[in-house]
């Protein structure tokens, strides 16, 4: 099996608190000291994607709220089309690569103006298959697609959807379960392998979206067969909001950063017998019979 040199994706999702200082400060720190190769936001239009009655609720955990109802507090958190311009520029500033989260089809619409190189479905709307099959026509980058929450049934038509326009091979699947942490049991890293065995084949790759904590969970999903790993990421996981506390800190995504690619350079065979390093080692102690 040859393995491909890791990507890691840095969600910053709504963590940059609705301020773009803090999502520029997000950006230079993924870049400069966590040395990551993607930074993701999320892009909503919050009136197309809740019902009235979605809107005017109350948040499900007032402590995290930024508004009086989940409506205002998802609406404080928005960033507008011309700010995501903006991100993307301080990514490319920092030779990181720039995407989105779209979650309805106005978000992707805009998005895909951008002309990213990657775009991201997430778990929550990857049966909105009228956003899909707009992706596939008029988008030409990578759409990479998460399966929480989602049947092996709605997978194998996601997948179908995008072979039959021709797309697959920009299709990238993500292994991932919905939580948010959620407890090492619950991370079913084996789902990797069949996504592997069904689709490795027809999809560009396979990823891995991870919603655990730490990151020894990270380093099995690479050697597993994914070649894209996501995890949530702040600057302080005790910041008000819903992902923080299942994020990782730049000290600690820094040092995921540095295992991957430890890990990549590590999974090979050896170029013969005995390594030149082994020699040394094998003339002072191996054993010689007196």
């Amino acid at each position: 099996m040859e393995f491909k040199r890791p990507r890691l994706v840095a969600e910053i999702g709504c963590n940059h608190k609705g301020e773009m200082d803090t999502a520029r400060d997000l950006i230079k720190i993924a870049g400069s000291y966590c040395k990551v190769d993607v930074v993701k936001f999320q892009k909503r239009n919050v009136k197309e994607l809740l019902t009235e009655e979605q809107y005017n609720a109350p948040h499900p955990n007032p402590a995290n709220a930024y508004g009086n109802s989940y409506g205002e507090h998802r609406e404080f958190l928005e960033l507008n089309l011309a700010q995501h311009q903006q991100l993307k520029k301080w990514c490319e500033e920092e030779g990181l690569i720039y995407s989105t989260s779209v979650w309805d089809l106005t978000s992707a619409k805009e998005i895909a103006s951008l002309q990213p190189d990657m775009i991201k479905i997430p778990s929550a709307c990857n049966i909105h298959y009228e956003m899909l099959n707009w992706l596939a026509d008029h988008y030409h980058g990578e759409i990479h697609v998460s399966f929480g929450m989602t049947t092996q049934e709605e997978e194998k038509k996601i997948v179908k959807l995008f072979e039959k326009k021709n797309r697959n091979k920009d299709l990238v699947i993500y292994c991932c379960t919905s939580g948010y942490p959620i407890s090492y049991d619950e991370v079913c890293l084996l789902e990797i392998k069949r996504l592997q065995q069904l689709y490795g084949n027809i999809v560009k790759e396979i990823g891995f979206s991870g919603h655990h904590l730490g990151t020894a969970i990270d380093i099995s999903a690479y050697t597993l067969g994914a070649t894209i790993i996501e995890r949530h990421y702040t600057l302080d996981r005790t910041w008000k909001g819903t992902d923080h506390t299942a994020s990782l800190e730049p000290d600690v995504l820094r040092k995921l950063k540095q295992d991957l690619d430890a890990a990549y350079q590590s999974l090979q065979y050896k170029e013969e017998e005995i390594l030149a390093i082994e020699k040394v080692q094998r003339d002072k102690l191996k054993y010689r019979k007196r």
